[in-house]
């Protein structure tokens, strides 16, 4: 792909967006449902997700007046307390303030387009709404990074600016350092996406504009995005799909914004054909996908429109987040990425240990499987069990969400040891204590009061073996799921089951299970985040009271 290529990709995104601007231009009304913030922050963000690819598309000489236009005006509309577009007042934890940080970006990358062409009044109404975040309590996560940006741009822009906020606020993101590249999104210890598209993102963005202003904190910012990419690359599947894994997948091709970061910020952790490669990969795998609903908007989902499995904070406008993927495109026409080659994945450890995200990751025949602890807190937001709590995730099958606890059908339960007591599914609801060893996961949890489990999860060269240790004063029966095979009819899906184990077959890829009475699960429809329907290979074993060892085996090659 060319610079054009990914510019035309871009507009292909962003341009079905203009009959959806309001008459002041300062938001964006789409879509029917509803997310937990107000009704105004639903439509600033919808306003401004669409900066994160517009504005490096013009700081790399993309032209689109029609657009140049709108957020002229909607800059100058929305921070205006006299216009009835105006953004608002903002309060602690505001989702404003995410907002903020796509502004923030505007005004450090194409000040010409955004800041320099309001009059002075209008420069006073913006200053004076972006502040706020400096006036009011973030959350104590990648957060920090959006009053960091504002801050920064206000001082580019040479306007008031907290210097304090910046230098407390860089030493807070300090805090959630881990080593080796790893941080935790802060007090509640998540170790997904929002590390490489969240914080590493900003501390590039961070460094691209700030490098004679803080040079040390520019450097350490640098240095360990690139021992993060180490591990980082071990997501991705040959094929461009990145491992589906953890919350805020709506964000979709935001999977690739760190790599992006990286060339903008001149962080080289592999050859440039590589990280090429991977961009160009990841992009074409969605724009394979069902992503876009039929006026071409992107929907909330993940490879197609589903609600079932959006967090909370999911709004129509959410997904448009996903253009940080696109800062690639400031860079000039002549900078080599644009003329470099694509190159494949380099050679892999078969199997990578991440001790600092609590897994293990498998590179076999091109696909990506994790392993992890499971080491979410108390942080509910939707689905949150089935986005960590599961034995594994992989770029082939994806995973399924639960519609309820009623039916093993409805809670979908795919790479989970579900139990089945008084006629509800129980399954993990949060881990007691792990390890993560080279060639091992162990976990201990309990489904229910009175049932406890110690398992221990042991990657193989054809899938993984599960032993499961469980200690019960409830007779029950349990199911041990494995990966959720795609059974639209067009996959020409075969099951079988006997009393060894069950498997489900299609068009290309299978799961068999081994070890119980074989049982296949008819999952429902659109709990998969990749395939609308599903069936699940499983084992069925019987419970009783005392000590129950039971062994699974998993092959999907």
């Amino acid at each position: 792909m060319n610079k054009s290529d990914f510019q035309q990709m871009l507009l292909k995104f962003i341009t079905p967006l203009k009959p959806y601007y309001s008459k002041g231009k300062a938001r964006i009304r789409l879509g029917g449902h509803a997310a937990w913030y107000e009704d105004i922050s639903v439509e600033t963000e919808a306003f401004s997700r669409p900066l994160w690819g517009l504005v490096p598309f013009w700081a790399g000489g993309g032209s689109e007046p029609e657009l140049e236009e709108i957020y002229r005006l909607g800059f100058a509309a929305g921070a205006d307390p006299q216009n009835p577009e105006y953004w608002g007042k903002c309060h602690d934890r505001d989702q404003r303030f995410v907002e903020m940080a796509a502004m923030a970006y505007a005004m450090l990358l194409t000040p010409e387009k955004i800041w320099e062409p309001l009059s002075d009044l209008q420069k006073n109404n913006l200053t004076d709404w972006l502040w706020q975040i400096n006036t009011h309590e973030v959350c104590d996560s990648n957060w920090i990074f959006f009053r960091i940006l504002v801050n920064i741009a206000l001082k580019k822009c040479g306007r008031k600016y907290s210097e304090a906020h910046i230098k407390t606020d860089i030493d807070r993101i300090y805090d959630f350092y881990l080593g080796n590249g790893w941080y935790q999104d802060g007090v509640q210890g998540q170790k997904d996406y929002y590390i490489p598209f969240a914080i590493h993102f900003y501390s590039l963005i961070f460094a691209v504009f700030m490098e004679e202003d803080y040079p040390a904190y520019c450097k350490i910012f640098k240095q360990r995005a690139e021992i993060f990419a180490k591990d980082f690359i071990y997501w991705f599947a040959d094929d461009g799909e990145a491992l589906p894994y953890g919350r805020s997948l709506t964000y979709r091709f935001a999977q690739i914004a760190f790599w992006s970061a990286c060339i903008l910020a001149d962080v080289k952790p592999f050859p440039i054909g590589i990280i090429k490669g991977i961009i160009e990969r990841n992009l074409k795998s969605w724009s394979e996908s069902n992503m876009l609903d039929n006026a071409q908007l992107l929907t909330v989902g993940y490879k197609y429109p589903n609600l079932l499995m959006a967090e909370h904070y999911n709004a129509p406008g959410s997904p448009y987040w996903g253009l940080k993927a696109f800062a690639v495109l400031a860079l000039p026409d002549n900078h080599e990425f644009w003329t470099t080659q694509s190159l494949p994945l380099p050679e892999l450890d078969k199997l990578h240990l991440i001790p600092e995200a609590d897994m293990i990751i498998a590179h076999t025949d091109g696909e990506a499987t994790a392993y992890p602890a499971g080491t979410h807190k108390n942080f509910a937001c939707g689905q949150i069990v089935a986005k960590y709590l599961k034995f594994a995730y992989s770029t082939e099958f994806g995973f399924n969400t639960s519609k309820s606890a009623l039916s093993l059908e409805e809670a979908a339960c795919d790479n989970m040891l579900c139990f089945v007591v008084d006629d509800l599914v129980l399954t993990r609801r949060f881990t007691d204590s792990y390890s993560v060893n080279d060639d091992k996961i162990t976990v201990t949890w309990s489904p229910f009061e009175g049932i406890s489990v110690t398992t221990q999860i042991i990657p193989t060269e054809c899938g993984h073996d599960r032993i499961h240790s469980i200690k019960s004063q409830i007779p029950c029966t349990a199911y041990d799921c494995g990966f959720a095979v795609a059974s639209s009819d067009k996959f020409n899906c075969v099951t079988m089951t006997e009393s060894g184990g069950a498997s489900a077959k299609n068009s290309f890829s299978s799961c068999t299970v081994i070890g119980g009475e074989g049982h296949i699960i008819s999952a429902a429809p659109n709990t998969n985040i990749m395939y609308p329907k599903t069936v699940i290979p499983s084992v069925k074993y019987t419970i009783d009271k005392g000590v129950t060892i039971c062994k699974t085996t998993i092959i999907t090659r």
